[in-house]
């Protein structure tokens, strides 16, 4: 795969490393690197040697969530409704695509997970994290909801309660609490998350195929139907309405005017 520029892959055996490649923004998720996760998890799930995929980042964070920087370009602000609405299903797109693929997908957190960060983390089948990990979503903060399919995924892996307190008062929370709610798999010290990741991906990997992709599928069907997840497609709309909103838009100037890229936030 040496057509990716915000991406690198490596194969060993049936199991593939996904590995975010723009450390130098946290991993914030700009189009481009959306694109290729998606044309990255499709050409996984056409290999059939491919049984387990890890997703991690590389250098100090797993994801920073969406690159603020966008903000600043035209996808989101002009254009058509039709161009608009792409862009802001963009997130969506990519975490549906790799819910989606027949690998188990085992996510490596260490660092900051933000806002679509925790969107990507819960996309994945089973979550690792370091202890030092920081989770947050800080998107009312930025004066735009939760999108990509945000809200059903984390109400089926936090519960609604703790999914709207999270979400609405956009304090961050730790692996500790994350695992406790039921959202991590394993919580390893520091520097230990892709070992961690690898030998659980070995472990799904080396057992039958069939039964263990009729388990991922059946699991999936049972906690979309409960989480009603299908009615996600409604968060391209919601966030082009916040995206106009004066308020919102207040808000979002005064979040991007202090935001730092060594201290995430979104």
């Amino acid at each position: 795969m040496d057509d990716l520029t915000c991406l690198r892959v490596s194969i060993d055996g049936a199991i593939a490393l996904v590995e975010l490649d723009r450390p130098e923004r946290l991993n914030a998720l700009n189009p481009t690197l959306m694109h290729e996760l998606i044309a990255v998890a499709r050409r996984l799930d056409a290999d059939p040697t491919i049984r387990a995929a890890i997703v991690t980042g590389r250098g100090r964070a797993f994801c920073a969530g969406f690159d603020l920087d966008v903000f600043t370009g035209s996808d989101l602000l002009d254009g058509s409704w039709a161009d608009r609405y792409d862009a802001v299903q963009l997130g969506a797109v990519m975490a549906d695509t790799l819910e989606a693929i027949r690998p188990v997908t085992v996510a490596a957190l260490h660092g900051h997970v933000v806002g679509g960060g925790v969107v990507l983390a819960a996309a994945c089948d089973l979550r690792i994290a370091t202890d030092d990990t920081v989770l947050s979503i800080p998107e009312v903060d930025i004066g735009i909801p939760l999108a990509w399919g945000g809200i059903p995924r984390l109400v089926r892996e936090l519960g609604p309660a703790l999914t709207k307190e999270l979400v609405m008062t956009c304090r961050p929370f730790s692996p500790t609490e994350a695992a406790n709610a039921g959202f991590l798999n394993r919580v390893v010290s520091p520097g230990a998350h892709v070992a961690a990741a690898r030998q659980l991906a070995a472990a799904v990997a080396s057992r039958p195929a069939v039964p263990v992709t009729i388990t991922k599928r059946h699991v999936n069907a049972v906690v979309r139907q409960s989480s009603m997840a299908d009615f996600a497609f409604t968060d391209g709309a919601a966030l082009m309405a916040a995206l106009a909103d004066p308020e919102a838009a207040e808000w979002r100037r005064r979040y991007l005017t202090g935001h730092r890229t060594e201290d995430p936030k979104a």
